[in-house]
Order: C-alpha cells, then structure tokens, then sequence
C-alpha cells in the first residue's frame, strides 16, 4: 500500500441507522457519540439510530449527524494504526478532515457544523433557491450556461465533482434555464436535487458573514496532516488560513475534482471514503481509474478494507 488519503462524505449521504454496527462493536466510535450528545445538549445517537428521515435530513441536524457519524467510522481504522498523508471532505466533510487533523477538537466542530447548518438554511427562504446536477457536459460549457441564465437570476456551479458531472446552485428560475441551457449544449440528464437550500453560491453570503462571527470563537490548533480545500484545491497546512477558507466555503463553489487530481499529482494511490454512502469513492473512481478506492461505513466494509489495507 503506498500513500493514503481518507476522504469524508457530504450532505445527502445521511441516513437512519448510520454507523450503528460500528458503534455497537468499537467502544471509540461509542464515545464519539456521547461525546457528540454531550457538546449538542441532547441524543444525537437516538436521532441517527431511532429517528425519522424527515428529522434527519434538516440541514441544522445533517451536518452534525454527518460530522459524528465520519468521526466514529473513522476510529477502528486509526486503532489498527492506519494513518493517511492527507485528508478532505465534501462541503460538511472538510470538517471532519480538520477534526482528524487536530485543526479543531471534536466538540467544537460538531458545534460548529450545527450552527453552520442552521445559518446556512435560514440564508435563503424556502422555495426562493434549489440545485440541480448536469449531467455529461464540459464544466467550462456549464458555467457558460449559467452566465447565460444569470439574466433570469442566480445561477452558478457549486461542486465540480468528477468529469461530466457538475451541480450548479441559485434562483429557481434561473437555475431551470441553466438546465434547459445545459439540454441545448447536450447534457445527458439534468435533475433537480432534493436540497434545503441552493448550497455553495452567492446566495450564501450572509451564512459564511454568520460563520465566521462562530469561528472566531472557536480555538485552532496546529495541524497534525494537511488538508486538501474545497475552494481552492490546495493543501492546507497552516492553521492561520483555515478559519477563512472554511468562511468562504459556504458560498463558493467545491472544486472536488481538483482536489482529487492535486492528491493523486501529490503521491496519493489510495482513497478511504469514511462515513455513510459511496458517492466520493464513485467519484474518485471516475476522476481516476488507476488508484484504489475503499469506503467504510459499516463493518462489512471496514472488514473489507482492513483486509485490502
């Protein structure tokens, strides 16, 4: 095995249930529970093992849901002493890149991500905003598109996320156009995606103003691996540019592919994606045929990668 890197899912991978197999079996993975259910002020474990979709899936309880739920999937790798080069995250995931870093104690992040969640749904009234994904285009056709569209309203692309597959965020009715736009220019499929929120776009501006008064109150420390950033694709090693980043991550679009191509130009051959669903490991996968993607979300899939590991 040679470089790894341990990559952690966004919103939209939640589930009921999520991690509890791992839980149950890892007395780490337990307390990250507990210690999640302590910093928030109530059951977080009973909400993701014993609750209802529809609780799940606001936004203010997602990321914290996401966040505990990566962290504690994330342990029995660490206690049979694999340890990665570099880590990211897609939007929600980069903090728990930072929380395995050591950039932010656990409770702190989880905190963090709720009020994030929350400022980030209240940005946009319901039904103003939405998202939707393209399918088989170029991203510099896309983004022409949604330059075009910008004369009915906002429309931007929010995450770059493997080759022919690009989400664009804004107004609702500039976003259709956007779609229709991207249909005329040969897109295979464009879909509405079932979201809060039109997430990582302008419309966002006045969660990442609401972020960053909560981030100043939060301590960084010194960072124990890099970090790979949604806005820029970089790696992160210095705690000082953190704090900004993860500021305009909120409303600026994830470069996730770059990401993936900067890790692998860096060294990276081996892609663990930690918490619930595969849909990093498909995009990696997509990105780049040539590197070894394993996900861990349960104990069939930790076995099976401990045992490829």
């Amino acid at each position: 095995m040679g470089k790894i890197a341990f990559i952690f899912p966004g919103q939209g991978a939640q589930y009921i249930g999520m991690g509890k197999d791992i839980v149950l079996k890892c007395d780490k993975s337990n307390a990250v529970f507990d210690d999640a259910s302590e910093a928030l002020g109530f059951d977080i474990k009973k909400m993701i093992f014993d609750g209802d979709e529809e609780t799940l899936k606001i936004t203010e309880n997602t990321q914290p849901a996401i966040l505990t739920t990566s962290i504690a999937c994330m342990q029995p790798l660490l206690e049979c002493g694999i340890k990665p080069a570099v880590a990211a995250g897609l939007s929600i995931g980069e903090y728990a890149a930072h929380v395995l870093a050591d950039t932010f104690s656990f409770k702190d992040a989880v905190r963090l991500v709720r009020k994030r969640g929350k400022y980030m749904q209240e940005a946009v009234p319901a039904g103003y905003g939405t998202m939707a994904a393209i399918i088989g285009l170029e991203n510099g056709v896309v983004a022409e598109c949604c330059i075009e569209a910008s004369k009915e309203g906002i429309a931007e692309p929010a995450n770059y996320n493997c080759p022919g597959q690009v989400v664009i965020a804004g107004e609702v009715k500039a976003i259709k156009k956007a779609m229709e736009l991207c249909s005329q220019k040969g897109a295979k499929r464009t879909t509405i995606l079932q979201v809060s929120a039109p997430f990582h776009c302008s419309m966002l501006r006045s969660a990442s103003e609401k972020l960053a008064v909560e981030l100043e109150k939060v301590e960084v420390h010194n960072m124990s691996l890099p970090v790979v950033a949604n806005v820029n694709a970089r790696y992160i090693t210095d705690k000082s540019a953190v704090k900004d980043i993860l500021i305009k991550q909120v409303s600026n679009p994830v470069l996730w592919e770059d990401s993936v191509n900067n890790m692998i130009k860096n060294g990276i051959d081996s892609f663990i994606e930690i918490g619930p669903g595969k849909v990093l490991a498909g995009f990696v996968k997509r990105i780049n045929k040539n590197v070894r993607v394993f996900n861990v979300e349960d104990i069939e899939s930790l076995n099976e990668t401990l045992k490829e590991v």
